[in-house]
Formats: C-alpha cells, structure tokens, sequence
C-alpha cells in the first residue's frame, strides 16, 4: 500500500496500456514495413512479406483455436448460462473463417483483420486476468462495458475496410470480401443486442 501513491503503481491498466502501446508500435515499425493498410493483395509468390504474412495469419488462426477453451472453461466454472448463441457462433465460426482464410488466402488483407481483432483482445483478455484476481479489482474494472464498445467498433472497421476493398481495384479477391463484409454486420447486429441486452 506504501507504493500505491507512485505513478503507474496502483492498478495494472496503465502499465497494460503502456505494454499495448510499445507492442502496437513495434509491430508497425518491423513485422509491417512494407504493408499497405488499405489494399494488400495476397502474394502467391512466396516472397518475404508474403510468407510472413500467411506465418502471421496462421498463428492467428491457432489463437482462434485455442479460444475455443473458453467455452470448456465456462462449462468447468458452471456458468454454462454465459454459453450463449452469440459465444457459440462468434467461437466456433471464427475457426472455420481462419481455417478458410489460411488455407486459401493467407496474408494480404486477412492480415488487418487477425491485427485489428488482437488488439481488442489485448484488452478483453486483460480484463477477464484482472477479474480474476477477486472482488478487489472490482473497483478497477469500470472498464467493462467500453469492452463491447471497442468490440462492436472494430466490427465497423472490418466492415469498412472490406466493403471499401469491394469498391477499389484491390487485387484481393472479391468472395473473401464480401464473406468478411457479411459477417461483420452479423457480429455487429449480435453485439449490438449483446451490449443493449446487458
């Protein structure tokens, strides 16, 4: 308690934030030098950027993997009401979307897709550890509701940025832009009855 006064000190969130930002900052200065945010096409060749983007997709799609012990966690916690449709379907489509975007078009514009979503799973995932540090961190963990807001925000980013891919001439194929525009707006429409609802 003698060092809760000293800045950064108190709560774990602002050195979180700091930790975010510094991974967030690296991440663009090395692993995308060259990386265009707003047309990326998928590089067949197995060029460098190329192999490192379809690399990175995997790990991705390996992390949407193992959320799926989310749900085998709630189960073993007895919570099995927080195992709703919209845990169901976000989980256990989510795989099958990393599967299909691995398989045939790792890297390019999925790339900002698995980026943008591990941010936002930075934060969600810090808060679920705090949470379960006990009813202390309660009064740290105000936080809660911007969760979905920033969930249902990076909804409207993806939408965005596929349905702007859909309209430009972005060698990235059409199919996977449309695929990721339509599931974007179920996510937001499911989120969004989500955050109302809670």
């Amino acid at each position: 308690p003698r060092t809760d006064p000293w800045p950064l000190v108190y709560s774990p969130v602002p050195v979180t934030l700091i930790f975010s930002s510094y991974l967030l900052v690296f991440l663009v200065t090395s692993v995308l030098a060259n990386y265009s945010y707003l047309c990326q096409p998928v590089d067949y060749s197995r060029s460098e950027l190329g192999m490192r983007m379809a690399r990175v997709c995997w790990w991705f799609f390996f992390s949407k993997v193992i959320e799926l012990l989310d749900t085998v966690f709630l189960i073993l916690r007895k919570k099995q009401e927080q195992v709703t449709f919209l845990h169901v379907y976000h989980h256990g489509s989510m795989v099958f979307n990393w599967w299909s975007g691995v398989k045939y078009v790792p890297g390019g514009q999925a790339f900002f897709i698995g980026m943008l979503n591990s941010f936002v799973h930075m934060f969600m995932y810090g808060y679920y550890a705090l949470a379960s540090l006990g009813p202390r961190m309660r009064q740290h963990l105000w936080w809660k509701r911007y969760l979905t807001i920033l969930q249902l925000c990076q909804f409207v980013a993806v939408a965005a940025h596929s349905s702007y891919n859909l309209f430009t001439e972005c060698p990235f194929p059409d199919g996977f832009n449309t695929a990721v525009f339509l599931y974007s707006l179920s996510l937001l429409a499911l989120f969004l009855h989500f955050y109302y609802g809670t």
